[in-house]
């Protein structure tokens, strides 16, 4: 067992002009590519081993990142199950010259130990010593579970549901079904 402290890490970066999109963003890809950096940094100080990616899990892209900014990443553990560890991240964007600070996105990573031969390896459990962690652990046993739900359906073919249903399981949404029969 070990607690969530352990696993607790802070990246900040500078946004600089070679990582802007086309509209003068920073590349929504670029953020992932450093979440994702983050996410592995908290699962090896948790886990103690080399860990995977497994799932991306509620990124939501609040408002955009500046070039100019500092990119602040918060993430910790939050939910072990046997092998797999989710880390939730809160990601931060501040401007120096307006000090103004702000919540660009939150998201959550499914992280994978390994053994050195590449076969799953069993990771600590997490010492919960407040109310908050305690409330995170739920919130990423509700993604794991959903998560596991979301893989489930999309395997399921849709159950065998006919042509007709599926016509009616789309009627509200932004689309015009013209399937010849």
């Amino acid at each position: 067992m070990k607690p969530v402290e352990n696993s607790k890490t802070i990246y900040t970066e500078l946004m600089i002009p070679s990582y802007a999109n086309f509209g003068g963003k920073v590349h929504g890809g670029l953020l992932l590519s450093i979440m994702d950096k983050v996410a592995y940094v908290c699962a090896c100080k948790h886990s103690e081993s080399y860990v995977v990616t497994v799932a991306v899990e509620g990124v939501e892209f609040l408002s955009p990142v500046e070039v100019g900014d500092l990119l602040t990443v918060k993430a910790s553990v939050n939910f072990v199950g046997r092998t797999t560890m989710i880390v939730g991240m809160r990601i931060e964007s501040y401007n120096p010259r307006t000090g103004n600070n702000r919540h660009t996105n939150s998201c959550y990573f499914t992280m994978a130990s390994k053994n050195e031969d590449g076969s799953l390896k069993e990771v600590p459990g997490l010492i919960i010593s407040n109310e908050t962690e305690l409330i995170r652990f739920c919130e990423g046993k509700l993604i794991r579970d959903l998560s596991k739900q979301k893989r489930d359906a999309l395997k399921s073919d849709l159950n065998g549901m006919d042509a007709e249903k599926m016509k009616i399981l789309c009627e509200t949404e932004n689309c015009k079904i013209v399937i010849s029969e």
